[in-house]
Order: structure tokens, then C-alpha cells, then sequence
């Protein structure tokens, strides 16, 4: 059988009050906890929570791509 890879993709969503970047940084960090291997993320989705005409806090939605062990 030829030697291959396999990867899974999972989808997080990560918040911060700071930055969209720290939202990201946020969500790779907590990933990184559970999951191994990770190759890659990609953005699906940025949003703003809005209180009094006020940005609160930062949203992203994103895929970890992490490959599977043996």
C-alpha cells in the first residue's frame, strides 16, 4: 500500500475583544491544546458583535485542517 497522508478538517469558532488577529490566535491556541498535527486553518467567516454603536468583540468561524496518525 502506498505511504499517504489523510487529513480531517474541523470547524471552530473563536472570539476576542481585541482583534480579529487575536480571534485567530485565540482559536489556534485552544486548537493546539486538543488536536495534533495541525497543518493549516482557513477563514470561513469574520463578524463583529455590536453593543451602543460599539464593537465588542471580534468573530471568526474557521476550518483546522490537522492529519491523522496512524
Amino acid at each position: 500500500m502506498p505511504d499517504g497522508r489523510v487529513a480531517r478538517v474541523t470547524e471552530i469558532i473563536a472570539a476576542s475583544t481585541k482583534s480579529f488577529d487575536d480571534a485567530i490566535k485565540t482559536g489556534f491556541s485552544r486548537s493546539s491544546k486538543t488536536l495534533r498535527n495541525i497543518t493549516g486553518m482557513r477563514i470561513l467567516e469574520q463578524r463583529v458583535a455590536v453593543e451602543k454603536d460599539k464593537i465588542i468583540e471580534y468573530r471568526v468561524r474557521m476550518e483546522v485542517i490537522f492529519v491523522l496518525e496512524d
